[in-house]
């Protein structure tokens, strides 16, 4: 069985560092109210005390002689108990603001964290898993920072509180408590960490079952059609035993362990009362800070500090389950913080600039015309004109450091011009669009951008300057207006539906029951795949770039539409340098060149009519009857 591993040392310690970060007046005040309210309800054995030993000293007085020691004793404690009180209502009014706060912030710095992330770390990790962080894992420290920390401290200062109380009345009769006390624990250790174990199971198994549901009802359309719902059936069954042994675990040794610590604590209290009992009776020389003799009034304070003290380890056992959920989940949340951001070293950057006698100048208003500013190191700045020329020298690549998917690759676009990539799947077509955008970093050669090494330009003005439309559209929750709008924040709606006509998706938009103003969600669900495709293209339209990638853009789109689209398709590439990946090669005839890829290789390159003349992979590909893949 793989061994199980909770969460790092130091997670406990981080993790309240950023709480004080978050709230640096508030928690401290917190804090004090919460050992305060310890503290005071731990001395009620003391007041005890005090009162037996008035009653011991005058035995046989009337009420009016001891009444006013004892009304004064009780109303101190009153008071105390009163003020206590108010610290617990405020402190419990005050965490409920710093947990919910707590959570909030977190989340904003683990969304934040994952914006700067690159592309490398959400093709590597499960979606799912990383949505569990916003959602199980943040759950899991509501309950320890609401809960179980202050819980935690509460215990923790009244049990040290009651030992300095135990010690100030009589050592002997705390060494009795205490060897109790080190059975319970012993209980609580084993019982208590097979049931954190379990349940942290749990978590992971839950996660399984969760991602097992979510594929499935996804897939629902294909379940159906091959009559999997039997196979789909025992695979979800096998999930869900899992699942049922890992809570049965974890809910069995949960749930055994109060009954089992208050019977415990029951034993120890008849320990301690047998214990003082002896004691009295064998006069035993009392040995305690205080110098109090041994009497009834050492005894029965003891008999309710045993069972403040036994209560508090139990309310330590009840959380510790809550304890180690919640820093697992805030081990993972701190995983994901520590991951480096995507890196960006470059200085040059996309500005509007206007033209006046042959010198391009920077302006403010948007004129249409590009320029990349580059600081030169006398303090002058040089400007280049944003043209789309795109040139990729002697590049090789690989997404992992011994595993090269790219071979020295060499080609050009210049402005205006489109080239094509073709080849079986896995050849390296899309591989070599996302160098171009930086998704990825080459391990060897050169990209250059109008002249420029892209390593040089700030990264979000290199993506600014290149407009993509991928094979799996991506619709956000919004209307048709903001999703064409997405491409260009500041577009105004005659921009968008400009775009919108240039990609073919007027008409359809306008048939829409709001047209632009209809609502989209679940990734544009009301719509054909071909029409949220049109929405795409009108995005990247309305961003109007002077590079655009198409990566089977049309791939989604029938036949007829596709006509349709071509068309917006071929007034959107004009004048600009446009680069194709298509299957299908009648998308990619009157390109100016075509590209033909073979594990990582540019093997042919040339015009249509030059390929099909040289009769190689190319002409195979076009005059047989399927597919590149």
């Amino acid at each position: 069985m793989k061994k199980d591993v909770i969460f790092k040392k130091g997670t406990l310690k981080r993790l309240l560092k950023m709480l004080f970060e978050f709230y640096p007046a508030a928690l401290p005040l917190v804090l004090f109210c919460i050992v305060f309210t310890a503290a005071v309800s731990s001395i009620p054995s003391i007041f005890m005390q005090n009162i037996i030993a008035v009653l011991e000293k005058n035995q046989g007085s009337d009420w009016a002689h001891v009444g006013p020691q004892i009304l004064r004793l009780v109303s101190i404690l009153a008071g105390l108990y009163a003020v206590s009180l108010a610290s617990s209502f405020a402190y419990n009014q005050a965490m409920a603001v710093i947990t919910q706060g707590s959570l909030k912030k977190m989340r904003e710095r683990l969304f934040h964290k994952t914006q700067d992330l690159p592309i490398r770390f959400f093709d590597t990790h499960p979606h799912g898993d990383i949505m569990s962080h916003y959602t199980n894992d943040i759950d899991t420290l509501r309950q320890l920072i609401s809960q179980s920390m202050p819980q935690l401290l509460v215990s923790t200062v009244t049990v040290i509180t009651l030992l300095s109380i135990m010690l100030y009345f009589s050592v002997w009769m705390t060494a009795v408590v205490l060897s109790g006390m080190a059975v319970m624990l012993t209980v609580v250790k084993k019982l208590g960490g097979n049931s954190a174990k379990y349940f942290i199971r749990q978590q992971h198994s839950l996660g399984k079952t969760e991602g097992f549901i979510q594929e499935i009802m996804n897939g629902q359309k294909v379940v159906k059609v091959f009559c999997h719902e039997d196979e789909a059936k025992t695979g979800f069954d096998a999930i869900n035993d899992q699942l049922f042994r890992d809570s049965e675990q974890a809910n069995k040794f949960a749930n055994i362990l109060p009954p089992i610590l208050m019977n415990i604590g029951n034993l120890i209290y008849v320990t301690v009362a047998m214990a003082g009992g002896v004691f009295l009776l064998t006069k035993v020389s009392n040995l305690s800070i205080s110098g109090l003799p041994f009497s009834i009034s050492v005894v029965v304070p003891f008999l309710n500090i045993t069972r403040q003290f036994s209560g508090n380890i139990n309310q330590v056992s009840q959380q510790v389950n809550a304890v180690v959920m919640g820093l697992a989940g805030a081990d993972r949340i701190f995983a994901v913080l520590d991951e480096e951001p995507e890196e960006d070293s470059g200085f040059i950057t996309l500005v509007n600039a206007k033209e006046e006698g042959g010198v391009l100048t920077e302006c403010s208003e948007r004129t249409g015309l590009w320029a990349w500013k580059q600081p030169l190191p006398d303090g002058t700045v040089h400007y280049t004109r944003l043209a789309g020329d795109v040139r990729l020298q002697d590049v090789d690549f690989g997404y992992e450091k011994k595993k090269t998917v790219l071979h020295n690759i060499t080609l050009f676009a210049e402005p205006g011009q489109k080239v094509a990539f073709v080849g079986a799947t896995g050849a390296g077509k899309t591989t070599i669009t996302n160098l171009l955008n930086r998704f990825y970093d080459i391990a060897d050669g050169n990209i250059f951008y109008d002249g420029i090494n892209i390593n040089k330009i700030r990264k979000s003005d290199l993506r600014r300057a290149i407009g993509m439309v991928l094979q799996d559209t991506n619709l956000f929750t919004g209307t048709v207006m903001d999703n064409i709008r997405y491409g260009r924040l500041n577009a105004t709606d005659k921009e968008c539906e400009s775009a919108a006509m240039l990609a073919g998706a007027h008409d359809f938009i306008t048939r829409l029951p709001e047209g632009y103003q209809t609502m989209l969600s679940s990734n544009g669900s009301n719509l054909s795949q071909g029409q949220r495709q049109l929405i795409a293209i009108a995005r990247a339209a309305v961003a109007d770039p002077p590079v655009m990638v198409l990566d089977e853009a049309t791939s989604s789109i029938d036949t007829r539409t596709e006509a349709i689209v071509q068309r917006g398709m071929d007034a959107l590439m004009k004048g600009r340098t446009v680069f194709v990946i298509a299957h299908r090669l009648s998308t990619v005839q009157n390109s100016d060149v075509i590209m033909v890829l073979e594990q990582g290789k540019i093997i042919e390159r040339g015009s249509h009519a030059h390929l099909i003349e040289e009769k190689g992979k190319y002409y195979q590909l076009y005059t047989g009857a399927f597919e590149l893949e």
